[in-house]
């Protein structure tokens, strides 16, 4: 690489844009604009539904640019129903083909980047830096194989055993690890990993969308008559959502103000709908997934924003990216999630937390948002967003990734 060359950045992420991702088209860019010369190699687009987006057709290899960024898409097989089977196909499918890519057909790059999960990324990033000598940072956004035991996505314990030495062995590998939360580090120290490979950079929201939503209210939204409390993103078996149907029923039968608003997909949604027909609930509203410029539109119009996780270990230690969209748009929040995520909320003073899958604590601390006069909410957002900024935001988080492929590249060229 020639002093006057770009540092070339290979990033390889199973998902990206127009798949919901924060790792995604905003990470890419603000790599380009430190000056970085960005490939993203990743595959058609079929999160969280498990069908392939309109506008789109698998092919053996589809190369454009959006916004400047180079996107290669490779083929996969596209799945993401509660099928284990259907499950690693889809990830080993692309995990194939992200392997033959980067060993045969990709530029060169000075630093390789890997968006963790599924481990099937790391494996492949891993031989390709392996054979190719490229540095690898590995970018941890769920800890495996605790994720899989934790959804029940996977229960057999020689198959979870197997995940885990995998796991071990991508981390022996790559050159830094990074991950999302203190707890992670320390849970990665106690298995082994040596505390100075790893680097806890907090996630971002989509800023640019967040701060220029586009779109209008469905009609079926609730009026000003109602507490909203918003629920956005997926839907599934890890974000334990009986609960806050539990907490809903309790407050209609209070005669409370209080709104569940739920925004978006995933495979609980069709029996949560269901659920809530059964309990006769007329405060929980149900609307589709859209894309994050709407989202932002949706958020901006509630009163409190909701994350909430199943009761467990794991979960103590993560922080759903949904809290730094929340915290963006300056809206207070309900965390019911225990451990470092509440410890957000509570050194930002910008919301109430409540214990994960306790429905009365959780229909407690609604209440108790929904009595508040509108200065002290209007205060608790405008800590969240002051809070983001100066902790959470894009310019910090991808400030630090920056200095870190910087340091890397140079360290490779030496």
């Amino acid at each position: 690489m020639s002093p006057a060359a770009k540092p070339r950045v290979l990033l390889l992420t199973q998902w990206f844009d127009p798949e919901p991702t924060f790792k995604g088209l905003v990470f890419a860019r603000e790599l380009m604009r430190q000056g970085f010369d960005v490939e993203v190699v990743t595959g058609f687009p079929n999160y969280p539904g498990g069908k392939v987006y309109p506008g789109y057709k698998i092919k053996l290899i589809q190369r454009g640019r959006i916004d400047g960024v180079d996107v290669t898409r490779l083929p996969l097989y596209p799945n993401h129903d509660q099928s284990a089977i259907k499950r690693v196909l889809n990830y080993a499918s692309f995990a194939a083909s992200a392997l033959f890519y980067g060993l045969f057909m990709a530029n060169r790059a000075d630093v390789m980047y890997a968006y963790h999960p599924p481990l099937s990324v790391g494996v492949a990033a891993s031989l390709i830096s392996w054979l190719r000598g490229i540095p690898l940072v590995y970018d941890i956004q769920d800890m495996w194989p605790d994720t899989l035991r934790a959804t029940g996505m996977l229960n057999n314990p020689r198959a979870l055993s197997l995940v885990g030495h995998v796991c071990d062995w991508v981390y022996r590998r790559v050159d830094q690890v990074v991950v999302l939360s203190p707890g992670f580090k320390r849970l990665l120290v106690q298995r082994g990993v040596p505390e100075s490979k790893i680097e806890v950079i907090y996630n971002w929201a989509d800023e640019s969308a967040l701060s220029t939503p586009t779109g209008s209210l469905a009609l079926n939204f609730p009026g000003d008559d109602r507490f909203k409390i918003v629920f956005a993103g997926n839907m599934g078996k890890a974000q334990a959502l009986d609960a806050v149907l539990q907490a809903a029923e309790i407050l209609q039968m209070r005669g409370s103000r209080v709104c569940f608003v739920m925004l978006g997909g995933g495979v609980e949604v069709g029996r949560l709908k269901e659920r809530t027909n059964a309990l006769a609930l007329d405060n929980v509203v149900f609307l589709p997934a859209v894309p994050m410029a709407e989202v932002g539109t949706v958020l901006s119009a509630a009163d409190a924003l909701l994350v909430h996780l199943r009761k467990d270990p794991l979960f103590e230690i993560t922080i759903p990216s949904k809290t730094q969209a929340y915290m963006a748009v300056g809206r207070p929040l309900l965390m019911a999630v225990n451990g470092d995520a509440a410890d957000l909320v509570t050194q930002s003073n910008s919301g109430l937390t409540a214990e994960s899958e306790n429905p009365l604590a959780l229909a407690d601390a609604a209440q108790r948002l929904a009595d508040m006069p509108l200065d002290q909410l209007q205060a608790m957002g405008k800590r969240a967003r002051q809070f983001y900024q100066e902790r959470l935001g894009l310019a910090v988080g991808a400030g630090r990734f920056g200095d870190i492929f910087k340091a890397l590249a140079n360290r490779a060229k030496g």
